[in-house]
């Protein structure tokens, strides 16, 4: 039996792909532990909208009564949703638990790459990927994405990495790993809440169409890793870093006293940032993912118009 096997592609996004259609994955960690209900369904469904808006079909990813799934209905976006942090988290180790269980997760980025890339689905659009995390030296804390983006050929268009992290060591491990770290119309890498890291990109591109040109020929000449393209938040929105970083460390400081480690850790620091911050990074966070996706659906319809 097959991967294949455990997959259910929705009818639209199935169509698309027959089709030559460009489509977008989006992952739904974000809906099930990055927001609170009804605010995760509101980005979800202005996620969608704006990867259909660039010209593209969204395939949101999940697991679901143990299916992996490229694509949800009204109903399953809903009920992600409102299940919220009582859903699993699933990340690349957990997948067959899940799928042998029967049960269901939100998918995280290492996750949903795995998902897209079964299904045929090139371009992916989140908020910001995971990485390298502050005190990793100790704690050998390191996100799953990055094992995922050094073998997965997956475009990742994000803000960054989330700005909990250590950013440097992040980029570090990505050029061990061959992974290209490309600035949409910025030569400084995202930090996610804030429009750069002090970190300098690989490659800049300020168009879609050279966006799509670079994934094209990467792919072709057997680079199978993923691509990190780098979106920084909308300058409206964007939150200033010296501020957002005094909010990080206390955040980190609060999570330490409290023994929160692992899987928990991200969450955790996501959501003393929000308070924190005073909603303000929430405000941040849902524009970047909106212009994520909109960026996502222009490189994918610029990649389908090459490969087509």
């Amino acid at each position: 039996m097959s991967a294949r096997n455990y997959l259910d592609v929705s009818p639209d996004v199935s169509a698309a792909l027959s089709e030559g259609r460009p489509v977008v994955a989006l992952e739904s960690t974000i809906i099930t532990h990055g927001m609170d209900y009804p605010v995760n369904l509101e980005i979800a469904r202005a996620c969608e909208a704006a990867v259909r808006g660039a010209g593209a079909v969204p395939a949101t990813i999940a697991i679901i009564d143990g299916r992996l799934k490229a694509g949800l209905d009204e109903t399953q976006l809903e009920a992600l949703a409102s299940a919220g942090q009582g859903m699993a988290k699933a990340s690349r180790r957990d997948m067959a638990a899940l799928v042998a269980d029967g049960a269901s997760g939100g998918t995280t980025v290492a996750t949903t790459m795995t998902i897209a890339h079964l299904a045929g689905i090139k371009v992916f659009a989140t908020g910001g990927i995971g990485g390298v995390h502050r005190g990793a030296e100790l704690s050998f804390d390191i996100s799953a994405d990055l094992e995922a983006l050094a073998t997965i050929p997956v475009a990742v268009v994000c803000a960054g990495a989330k700005s909990i992290l250590d950013i440097g060591k992040t980029l570090e491990v990505l050029e061990t790993h061959g992974v290209p770290v490309i600035g949409y119309r910025t030569d400084r890498f995202p930090a996610f809440y804030a429009r750069e890291s002090g970190h300098g990109v690989d490659y800049r591109y300020d168009e879609p169409e050279a966006v799509a040109e670079m994934l094209h020929t990467q792919w072709a000449l057997g680079l199978n890793s993923g691509v990190v393209i780098g979106n920084p938040v909308p300058e409206g929105e964007a939150l200033d870093g010296e501020e957002i970083e005094q909010v990080i460390a206390e955040a980190v400081r609060e999570a330490d006293a409290n023994g929160v480690s692992r899987k928990d850790l991200t969450p955790f620091l996501l959501s003393q940032v929000v308070a924190r911050s005073g909603g303000k990074s929430l405000a941040a966070n849902t524009s970047l993912v909106r212009n994520n996706a909109r960026l996502g659906g222009e490189i994918a319809a610029a990649l389908n118009a090459i490969e087509s």
